[in-house]
């Protein structure tokens, strides 16, 4: 690394990524905050990796027309699904 280049670790830049691509959606995690009725900063903090939820993981995943697990690969190991059996859907729970 160069003086004064910045290093992102590869949650930033998954999260940068996830921003990107909700902008060419024409959304953004602003968005999903509001819908949520969350603060924008616990969308944020789910984004980078600081935080869980998996609702908000949800609802990311649902404006991109992806699965959770497809986006947050290392938060579901070995292919486990979002929501165990017997819980609620993806879309049960945006509903809420």
């Amino acid at each position: 690394m160069l003086y004064g280049e910045a290093y992102m670790t590869p949650a930033l830049e998954q999260h940068e990524r996830i921003k990107m691509r909700l902008r060419l959606a024409g959304s953004s995690l602003a968005d999903v905050a509001r819908e949520l009725c969350v603060a924008p900063t616990t969308v944020t903090s789910v984004s980078q990796g600081f935080r869980r939820s998996r609702r908000i993981e949800a609802a990311i995943a649902g404006k991109l027309g992806e699965a959770p697990e497809s986006l947050w690969q290392d938060r579901y190991p070995d292919g486990e699904q979002g929501f165990s059996p017997g819980t609620q859907s993806t879309a049960q729970i945006l509903r809420r």
